[in-house]
């Protein structure tokens, strides 16, 4: 701001959040005549909604401006939105002169500009009235709004991606139910992502997310709270196929899951490695017969010690527990190799016994706990799952993959990512094992440990919403539509560096 004439970045904003807009309001029949409304707090978050509203005004929308704190509406947005055409309300039935829009009653599209990176706490009064019924509102197009946040839902956790605990509960002094989130269909952020939209439970309140440059990037200097992996980057480090390949120099990779009460684990684990790039299987558990049934290119034993030598190991899908559940664990741990631990390798870690030993391994080790592992691990992650998951790589001196809708990966040295992909279709049994099984195909391939989390999390994501579109999901079709995905990702010739 020191750089640029006055009121530069907030024009870039509105001009991006006004372009959105206008494409939503394209959609369902034009800017000309559409009933817009926008909610405006104090500060800068309103002052781009009422910037925004004067460019869709200009250009024959309807614009009433709902001003939340009128005594502390940005002056020279107000200003230009009168100047439109635009017209304001303090959400009083017809107080605009009108007799439309006043009271939210009519609406095809909702700018949500009440606070923003710097509010905190849920939405208070008026704020969750307006917010109540403004989305109840109909479109006089039909059906009911569009609702557009500006940089991020109002009443959301923006570092945390957390929500308020009474999310979905009444607001003091305000209708029943009146939310105190705002839960957008769009949200157009402004320089970079914030936490809250890719995140966390907030992360769904934000709806479809588009980013505006404006001119922030070379002024950030500081290191991201994570980063998001695109396409691009899953598909640039994925191990690809050389002329001189063989193999056992694609990777070797071991896995010791399943059991006799338990064999789908086994099944399942490694139908995940085999949708991965090592060019070798070896299973090594109590599961072989039904593992050679269904893939018989695996070379099967009936314990670590007798598997061969690997690039990696996944344990623990459906092990069970007991002394030969610990025995293998043992092996896994003390092989000088990358280990994927899961499932039950993880509940024999909750007492603490085994500490010292995977503290002192050398090679890379992965944990991937859904919240109730985590839970007894080291305590519910709470709202802040980036946190939760950083302190307990460090503690474990180990990568962390914290599965969820938004799957999180934190390494021991303090370095945290996010994965997009995620689906609620992939929130039934066995899913997991399928995600282990490709992690370790990965990590004997030569990923390294957050590379291959963040790659196989991104690839399996898209494997649950492919599965989805045929009906409800097993993990048998995400574990088939695994090698579709993949071959789809490695498809094209990775990015050269610097491209």
């Amino acid at each position: 701001m020191a750089t640029l004439p006055p009121g530069t970045l907030m024009q870039r904003a509105a001009a991006g959040l006004a372009r959105r807009c206008a494409l939503l309001l394209a959609e369902r029949g034009g800017v000309y005549g559409a009933e817009v409304l926008l909610l405006v707090g104090s500060g800068d978050n309103g002052g781009d909604a009422l910037y925004a509203g004067a460019l869709l005004a200009r250009r024959g929308a309807r614009v009433t401006a709902w001003l939340l704190a009128p005594e502390r509406t940005h002056p020279g947005g107000l200003a230009a939105l009168r100047a439109a055409g635009g017209l304001t309300t303090d959400g009083g039935a017809g107080r605009d002169g009108t007799g439309r829009n006043g009271g939210g009653r009519h609406a095809d599209l909702v700018v949500d500009g009440i606070v923003g990176i710097g509010g905190t706490g849920g939405l208070r009064q008026p704020a969750a009235d307006a917010v109540a019924r403004a989305t109840e509102a109909t479109s006089p197009r039909g059906g009911r709004p569009v609702v557009v946040a500006v940089d991020v839902p109002s009443g959301v956790s923006v570092d945390t991606g957390g929500l308020p605990a009474g999310n979905g509960a009444a607001v003091s002094g305000a209708p029943d139910g009146a939310p105190d989130t705002v839960r957008a269909d769009v949200t157009v952020t402004f320089g970079c992502l914030k936490p809250a939209l890719a995140v966390g439970a907030a992360a769904a309140h934000a709806g479809h997310v588009e980013l505006v440059d404006i001119g922030l990037t070379p002024w950030l200097r500081t290191a991201p709270a994570f980063e998001v992996p695109s396409r691009a980057d899953v598909a640039a480090w994925w191990p690809r196929l050389q002329p001189a390949t063989e193999k056992y120099t694609r990777g070797v990779v071991g896995v010791a899951t399943g059991s006799a009460t338990y064999p789908g684990a086994a099944v399942l684990s490694v139908g995940g490695a085999v949708a991965g790039p090592t060019g070798l299987i070896r299973y090594a558990g109590t599961a072989a017969d039904q593992v050679l049934d269904k893939h018989p290119s695996v070379i099967a034993t009936g314990r670590v010690a007798d598997a061969g030598r690997v690039q990696a190991w996944v344990c623990g899908s459906g092990l069970g527990g007991g002394e030969t559940a610990a025995a293998e664990l043992r092996a896994v741990l003390a092989a000088p190799v990358p280990v994927v631990l899961d499932a039950d390798a993880l509940t024999m870690l909750v007492d603490g016994t085994w500490s010292e030993q995977l503290r002192s391994r050398r090679a890379p080790t992965v944990i991937t706990p859904h919240d109730r592992e985590f839970a007894r691990l080291a305590g519910a992650p709470g709202d802040d799952r980036v946190g939760a998951a950083l302190r307990l790589a460090a503690w474990m001196r180990a990568t962390v993959l914290l599965k969820g809708d938004r799957t999180v990966v934190a390494t021991p040295d303090g370095r945290a990512y996010v994965n997009p992909t995620g689906s609620p279709a992939l929130a039934t049994g066995g899913t997991g094992d399928v995600l282990a099984g490709l992690l370790g195909s990965l990590l004997a391939a030569g990923l390294a440990p957050e590379r291959a989390a963040l790659a196989a999390a991104y690839a399996h994501g898209l494997a649950g919403r492919a599965a989805a579109r045929g009906g409800p999901v097993t993990a048998v079709e995400v574990a088939g539509a695994l090698r579709p995905i993949v071959a789809d990702l490695t498809s094209a010739e990775p990015a050269r560096s610097g491209d």
